[in-house]
């Protein structure tokens, strides 16, 4: 048995190298069969192509799934990473966005100050809303400007459209706002086209009340309302508002200025009429310098 199986090797070891040689031989011609450059091997070459390619479709069909799931993956990928990026740009249009409405109001609010028309004789100084009482009992905001610009107590304070209070409290660097609907605002006013002379009183509502009319049943709602310059408090002709009714009959005013939307008021630097302290002298200037003159003589 033992000699039956070392001949049994001794056959296995030519055989294989036989093999070998073979495979090697076969490689070799048809390496040089693939580089001769001749027509008719060039013929050949296309013959065997068109019979054993087509038959090892299903050979290559894993490679070919296999490189077309790779080339996903890559798309995948470069899907993911432009998503990511898409993201990151929403995010900073959506920054941009809010940034270009803020700039839009406040373009608009800039621009109605600019739109008000008042008394040539009248200058004035705009300063930025920074914050607003947070009470029921008190109506006011605080100003970026004060002392140092110049504002002085008692100076009217107007938005893009109408009248919105009076200065009370000035700072060296801010001051407040007391605002028409405060209760203890009270401003003199004037209804057109009646020409009726009322007092506009806050109460710490939206619509102050009209009080102390000469004759009521000459007032209509919608009529406009002015500061009338009584009492040396507002310069006249500024818009106050509309007459409008409450429920209960009673007269109010609705205010022109957006109360919702104060960011930017414009100071009127308002100092006063001047002040007559010798009447006499209004009527008849000469009288008291012909006086004087008679009684030298």
């Amino acid at each position: 048995m033992a000699k039956d199986r070392t001949q049994g090797e001794d056959y296995a070891g030519p055989i294989k190298r036989l093999f070998v040689g073979i495979l090697v031989l076969c490689l070799l011609a048809f390496f040089l069969v693939w580089r001769i450059d001749s027509p008719r091997v060039e013929r050949f070459r296309a013959q065997v192509t068109d019979k054993v390619v087509p038959n090892f479709d299903w050979a290559m069909a894993p490679v070919t799934g296999a490189v077309n799931l790779m080339r996903d993956f890559q798309s995948y990928n470069r899907i993911v990473e432009q998503n990511q990026e898409l993201r990151r740009e929403l995010q900073q249009m959506k920054a941009w966005k809010e940034a270009a409405l803020q700039l839009e109001q406040e373009n608009a609010r800039l621009l109605d100050l600019n739109n008000v028309r008042l008394d040539p004789r009248l200058t004035y100084i705009t300063g930025v809303v920074l914050a607003d009482s947070g009470s029921p009992f008190r109506q006011s905001v605080l100003l970026n400007i004060g002392a140092r610009d110049g504002v002085v107590d008692g100076w009217a304070t107007m938005d893009g459209i109408g009248l919105v209070g009076r200065i009370s409290g000035v700072g060296q660097s801010t001051a407040r706002v007391i605002l028409l609907t405060d209760s203890s605002s009270r401003v003199p006013a004037l209804i057109q086209p009646s020409g009726q002379t009322a007092l506009i009183v806050g109460d710490n509502s939206v619509a102050p009340h009209v009080d102390f009319l000469e004759n009521a049943d000459l007032v209509r709602p919608g009529d406009r309302v002015v500061t009338s310059g009584d009492g040396d408090v507002f310069p006249g002709g500024l818009l106050i508002g509309q007459v409008a009714t409450d429920p209960g009959g009673r007269l109010r005013v609705r205010l022109s200025a957006d109360y919702e939307r104060l960011e930017f008021l414009r100071v009127l630097r308002h100092h006063g009429q001047k002040k007559v302290t010798t009447p006499g002298a209004v009527v008849t200037p000469d009288q008291t310098a012909n006086a004087v003159e008679n009684s030298d003589g």
